[in-house]
């Protein structure tokens, strides 16, 4: 349980608000009960649902007389959320929101209150605690826009925050675009596909591809992926795919997770990937990947592959090449 939880379990258990039926954003394992969760990312989902709590990937309606909502580090993603959280209440309902110091949710608080006001707050655990009423006033147009999928890069594009490079085709995903061969063939996959991209440049460019396994642990992704990404020889897949197999064994697989940016101290995540990679793969098949160029992941490949090869490099990003 994160500091966040644990400052909003503080919250009502010193009586500063009153536990009943609610919705639970963001939600993770904590000592709530008799509430309906929402997690959309997979492995979190899975953990909620294996602990046997009420969750779903996206709760599309309601009328909550309490709402609860974990903030995470990214401003445009919480003010989707509070906005989303907003029109699952009921009038006079009430939202409470937690966050870590650290992650900017001092500034949040203050954002918040300037647009709606607030009832009260609580800092505990390195964390702000704060709770408002449903009333006469509405989220800010921007925020409710941030709620749902909207037009991003060149306009072709549709994303939305809580996904990897949301808002801009990501760097290394341009990258590895531009080395897709044209005679990509058979059933492909796209392991961490984030809203679509490499998925629709691999099937523009290579017609040989007869099916292509859109994958993602991110709920919102496989949503923002779908809108994407219309061709027919495309299927969608929310998995975790360091705990859950593969669809299909596949002739190629394109692979940017998030892991690559920031993660030098976990290597396991690089290794997890790529080593679920060498098992959907038929011998002779080929796995394309980019990643950070300062991650250790010439062994993972060495270890998991015939061979390997680096058919870009950058100077922040290479792009490999590995047959199984």
């Amino acid at each position: 349980m994160s500091q966040a939880s644990r400052a909003l379990v503080h919250a009502f258990e010193t009586g500063a608000l009153t536990p009943e039926r609610a919705f639970f954003l963001r939600a993770e394992l904590a000592p709530f009960r008799d509430i309906d969760a929402e997690q959309s990312f997979r492995p979190e989902y899975l953990r909620l649902k294996n602990a046997g709590w009420s969750v779903v990937p996206r709760i599309e309606s309601g009328a909550y007389r309490l709402g609860q909502l974990l903030l995470t580090k990214h401003k445009e993603e919480n003010f989707a959320n509070i906005a989303r959280a907003w029109s699952l209440l009921a009038e006079d309902g009430t939202l409470v929101c937690s966050g870590s110091n650290d992650d900017g949710a001092a500034s949040l608080e203050k954002q918040v209150g300037k647009a709606f006001g607030l009832d009260g707050t609580l800092s505990k655990f390195h964390c702000r605690v704060f709770w408002l009423t449903r009333a006469d006033r509405s989220p800010p147009d921007h925020w409710r826009d941030l709620a749902a999928l909207r037009p991003v890069g060149d306009g072709s594009w549709l994303s939305q925050p809580g996904i990897f490079s949301w808002d801009r085709i990501d760097d290394g995903s341009a990258l590895l675009a531009k080395q897709l061969p044209a005679d990509l063939s058979g059933h492909v996959a796209d392991f961490g596909c984030g809203w679509g991209y490499l998925s629709r440049e691999a099937l523009a460019r290579s017609p040989g591809i007869a099916k292509i396994d859109v994958i993602d642990a991110e709920h919102r992704a496989i949503e923002a992926a779908r809108a994407n990404v219309t061709d027919a020889r495309a299927s969608f897949h929310w998995l975790d795919l360091a705990q859950e197999a593969a669809p299909a064994t596949c002739d190629a697989i394109l692979c940017n997770p998030p892991f690559h940016a920031g993660r030098a101290a976990e290597p396991g995540l690089g290794q997890t990937v790529i080593a679920a990679a060498a098992r959907a793969l038929r011998p002779g098949g080929r796995f394309y990947m980019v990643a950070n160029r300062g991650l250790p992941y010439e062994p993972l490949l060495k270890a998991n592959f015939t061979s390997f090869e680096t058919l870009a490099d950058n100077n922040k990003f290479r792009v490999s090449r590995a047959i199984r």
